[in-house]
């Protein structure tokens, strides 16, 4: 069985050396969908619940909400960079609030403090389903990742590997044994 969440996300981006209207820089509404599975934990009768995976996914990805989002190559990076710069906003303004940890993995880099994600590749639907499974694949059983961002919409199919300790009370994973949320201790 599965309990499946989705995320909004708003983010700005454009196709660097595609020869079409998404060569200039646009922006979106992204929505992300995340589908986990497991067994049904029977003191809650779920498998995972779908606000846990939201707090799961958002702790990560929320650096992609309102950001640019370009690929490494892009002309279009150190002239923003250099605006910010000069701006006082590189390295952060006071109401730059909602922002996560500042990450760098073998297909993105995020710099919260400047609402900035490089990518390796061209941020396309596909694009979005691979970073967002790399980013994730360890904290969830993902069995499916779909994202729609405009008239685009792709998806992809995993294979779930991973054994979560589970509450029995609530449904969370367990942190060295206890939930996080509720206190509760395992054996």
């Amino acid at each position: 069985m599965k309990s499946i969440a989705q995320l909004d996300l708003q983010y700005a981006h454009r196709f660097y050396g595609f020869k079409g209207e998404a060569q200039y820089l646009h922006g979106h509404t992204g929505i992300l969908t995340i589908e986990v599975e497991d067994s049904i934990n029977k003191g809650v009768n779920m498998v995972f619940p779908c606000n846990e995976i939201k707090k799961i996914a958002w702790s990560i990805l929320q650096n992609f909400d309102h950001a640019l989002v370009l690929r490494e190559d892009d002309p279009l990076l150190p002239a923003i960079l250099d605006v910010y710069e000069k701006e006082g906003i590189k390295n952060g303004a006071p109401n730059n609030t909602n922002k996560g940890p500042c990450l760098k993995t073998d297909c993105l880099a995020m710099y919260p403090d400047c609402r900035i994600v490089v990518t390796k590749e061209t941020m396309t639907a596909e694009g979005m389903i691979k970073m967002a499974y790399e980013l994730l694949k360890n904290k969830l059983n993902i069995t499916k990742i779909s994202f729609t961002s405009g008239s685009n919409t792709a998806s992809e199919d995993f294979t779930t590997n991973l054994i979560i300790d589970r509450c029995p009370l609530c449904g969370v994973a367990l942190e060295n044994k206890i939930c996080p949320k509720c206190g509760y201790k395992g054996a």
